[in-house]
């Protein structure tokens, strides 16, 4: 069975930190483009962080650049997303994803959720006092 898992979720005050993992069974998740995304409730769906698959260049949408950190751990199959400083409008279910481009290696990453093909459940993250 080939699945992705997110876990780390929980609520939290704001200023907090919270660090989530994405963690895949059966497959290899540094054969990837992984993105993170996040949907609030009545909102779209929009794109978080991403990780590119071979340089591990990162790209992270405005709103969180110097607050969340997208990391991979090839030993465990992981990706991470520590989330500092978090804010209320952070609250929202956050997933993650595999690209789904095959051979695009050099090519960094984007965080189109339209651009992304196997996804996990979701995890929830409040930030609320």
């Amino acid at each position: 069975q080939v699945q992705l898992v997110e876990s780390g979720g929980g609520l939290v005050q704001p200023g907090g930190s919270l660090r989530l993992s994405c963690a895949a069974s059966g497959f290899t998740l540094d054969n990837y483009v992984i993105g993170w995304f996040r949907q609030a409730p009545g909102k779209e769906r929009e794109g978080v962080s991403c990780i590119s698959k071979s340089d591990g260049s990162t790209y992270y949408r405005d709103s969180v650049k110097g607050r969340f950190t997208i990391s991979r751990d090839k030993a465990v199959n992981t990706v991470y997303l520590q989330m500092n400083s978090l804010k209320p409008e952070d609250t929202a279910v956050y997933y993650c994803a595999t690209h789904s481009c095959v051979d695009c290696s050099g090519y960094g990453c984007a965080i189109d959720p339209t651009e992304y093909d196997f996804w996990g459940q979701g995890t929830q993250v409040t930030a609320s006092s």
